[in-house]
């Protein structure tokens, strides 16, 4: 495929050859394509005012210029944003793909400051290893695009990798939303239904004053703790069950090291509730957490099931579609 910015599409490097120019002298919107979370295709306009914005924020927010390991697709808006981060500070990324592992990428690194982006996918991996310390020279190891399990934000925090968790989509242009705390210029409230909306410059082409999307939150103590999605609830037995609620809540259950529930079709209940998890969990575990989280008995998974690895999409979230039409996977 020819390199291009609409959409945006070749290697890194293509990308960052591409960039350069598009950063210094502006130009028409970058045309990301995502699927998401859903796996629904669709295009996004980034304007040149917006992505900036966010790179000039994140930076800031971090402590300034620094060399960044590029470790994320750059077709997406994770790994985009690493490149024109780079481009922004005038230093030059380190590709991963050319150097094998992170190990041999954060050892050819050679800047005073040093950043990452990964996904949770990618820490756990390395946490599972028992190699999460490579990432301790690292000034500060940026994870998004899913929530990460407690036990592994722990291990990691034990090598000494500090890591700085974001929310954002492609809409904003990346993560807006450092360790519960706004970037600079963004504004955030919670609206009646409960979803987060966001608002500011790095707002992507046609979303108006305010973005309000799909991932219910609240604040607590000044910080956003964002929930799961609105549109991820199950019918089973009659009852009404939030699967980002169940989720959340066996998320932090000790062993637990990724999780994801499902609404699977049944016969008997219309929807029956399914957990899948990476670790050490089982049914009767996973009902007294619901039970101290103060949610109702009828939320429990019918069903635990535990995986090597959860399956993902081509950006690195869990496939929940696949999981929830059972293709391969336990019923």
């Amino acid at each position: 495929m020819t390199a291009s910015l609409a959409p945006v599409a070749g290697t890194p490097r293509e990308i960052l050859a591409l960039l350069r120019r598009w950063v210094e002298d502006g130009g028409d919107p970058l045309v990301m394509r995502t699927s998401g979370s859903t796996g629904e295709p669709k295009s996004i306009r980034l304007s040149h005012a917006a992505v900036l914005a966010s790179a000039h924020a994140a930076l800031a927010r971090l402590g300034g210029p620094a060399q960044w390991v590029s470790a994320l697709p750059a077709t997406g808006v994770g790994g985009l944003q690493v490149l024109v981060r780079s481009i922004v500070a005038g230093t030059e990324p380190v590709f991963l793909d050319e150097h094998g592992d992170l190990e041999a990428a954060v050892a050819a690194m050679t800047g005073e400051r040093r950043y990452a982006s990964l996904v949770p996918t990618q820490l756990f991996r390395l946490v599972e290893a028992g190699r999460a310390g490579v990432l301790a020279p690292l000034d500060a190891v940026l994870l998004g695009g899913a929530a990460a399990p407690r036990a592994v934000l722990e291990r990691a925090a034990e090598a000494g990798v500090r890591i700085v968790r974001t929310y954002g989509m492609t809409e904003t242009c990346g993560g807006c939303v450092y360790d519960g705390v706004p970037l600079d210029g963004v504004r955030l409230r919670i609206e009646d239904d409960g979803r987060v909306a966001l608002a500011g410059p790095v707002l992507a082409d046609g979303m108006g004053e305010w973005l309000v999307t799909n991932d219910l939150g609240r604040i607590d103590d000044g910080r956003l703790r964002v929930l799961g999605r609105a549109d991820q609830v199950a019918v089973s037995g009659g009852v009404n069950v939030p699967l980002a609620a169940v989720e959340s809540t066996l998320r932090d259950e000790p062993g637990v090291l990724d999780v994801v529930v499902v609404a699977q079709e049944d016969a008997e209940w219309g929807q029956r509730v399914v957990a899948f998890v990476v670790g050490d969990l089982d049914r009767d575990r996973a009902a007294a957490a619901i039970e101290v989280a103060g949610h109702p008995r009828a939320w429990t998974p019918r069903a635990v099931h535990v995986l090597d690895a959860l399956p993902l999409l081509p950006n690195g979230k869990p496939d929940r579609r696949a999981l929830g039409r059972g293709d391969g996977f336990p019923g």
